[in-house]
């Protein structure tokens, strides 16, 4: 099985900028000197988080421990992708809520969990190398145009709407679906992530100085080798 570390909470960066990264092919120019490009299936995603906060010994302990533990650009990383600023959130809410168990207890020290305020599931099976899907709305805003969901950590963003019929989005999606989506599964929209890795050996170096407080920023780039691994088999 293999292991796949899930970037903590703990360590919040003050940014996290997540980009698509297109692939196209030219066809050379054309007779009247117009380079012809098209678009493939290969784009992937960069993210960087900027601005990591290390202060003090345990988030200095568990970075370390992340950085031995991928072992350069060797390691699978599941990236926390913040889409607050986009998700399709309901009427009313703005953030996943946090909230206690469904017995009303909480953690040892008091805190609550995140919980999920969007509900969207699948309205049509996707194969691997989909470009469109087909989304239902449970609950969320009425508009899945420019928004970001994850499944099994693969990290989609949705198009312009094809079609719109009751709560059924038709959408197209980028990238191209990395592995088989059922039908009438619930998709991540409240915390989306993307299976990467480091996009250098270097990634995680960091400094330790006098001062207990220094700000890194770490790059990642989208794990396509582990997708199409899966796809071979």
């Amino acid at each position: 099985m293999t292991d796949i570390v899930a970037w903590p909470r703990f360590l919040s960066p003050e940014t996290i900028e997540a980009n698509v990264v297109p692939f196209t092919r030219s066809g050379g120019p054309s007779l009247d000197g117009n380079e012809i490009v098209t678009r493939t299936d290969r784009g992937r995603w960069m993210a960087t988080m900027r601005n990591i906060p290390l202060h003090g010994p345990e988030r200095r302990r568990v970075f370390n421990a992340i950085r031995t533990k991928l072992g350069g650009r060797a390691g699978l990383v599941a990236v926390p992708i913040w889409s607050n600023d986009t998700a399709p959130y309901p009427i009313g809410s703005v953030f996943p809520p946090s909230v206690p168990y469904d017995d009303g207890s909480t953690f040892d020290d008091g805190t609550t969990f995140l919980g999920s305020a969007i509900h969207i599931r699948t309205a049509a099976p996707a194969a691997i190398g989909a470009t469109i899907m087909t989304l239902r709305i449970v609950e969320a805003a009425p508009d899945l145009a420019g928004v970001r969901f994850s499944y099994n950590r693969a990290l989609y963003e949705t198009g312009p709407a094809i079609s719109v019929v009751g709560d059924q989005w038709q959408v197209p999606v980028f990238p191209a679906v990395r592995a088989a989506i059922p039908n009438d599964v619930r998709l991540e929209f409240d915390r989306p992530t993307c299976l990467m890795h480091l996009a250098t050996d270097r990634e995680m170096d960091a400094p330790s100085t006098w001062r207990d407080r220094d700000l890194v920023s770490v790059s990642f780039s989208e794990a396509v080798d582990y997708w199409s691994d899966l796809a071979a088999g």
